[in-house]
């Protein structure tokens, strides 16, 4: 499983649009594969930073993924939304791996 870890910078007086863009990805993301962990807004501290995690099972599969992302209607239109109205002003993506024996330690699950 590799995590792909989306930082966005933003214009910090759009964050409703890119709450919405967040919504439209919810989605979009899991009928194009991937497992959506979320998107995670500014709360306190640095007001022009947000992130976006989704779980692939491989790089294959996140390649796989872009295909099809780019092949819906949905996904087009919401890169789209995202240019017209300018709320991301830079986008660095990272792929990860989580550590065994560390994810979710200390949650009660049930």
């Amino acid at each position: 499983m590799i995590t792909c870890f989306i930082e966005y910078q933003l214009d910090p007086s759009k964050l409703a649009l890119f709450e919405q863009y967040a919504r439209n990805w919810g989605e979009i993301i899991p009928r194009c594969g991937g497992e959506l962990i979320g998107y995670f807004l500014p709360h306190e501290g640095t007001n022009f930073v947000a992130y976006g995690l989704i779980n692939f099972a491989s790089l294959a599969e996140y390649e796989a993924y872009r295909v099809r992302l780019k092949a819906d209607q949905q996904g087009r239109d919401n890169f789209n939304f995202a240019l017209q109205e300018r709320f991301i002003l830079q986008e660095k993506r990272s792929f990860l791996s989580c550590v065994p024996h560390t994810f979710l330690q200390g949650v009660n699950v049930q």
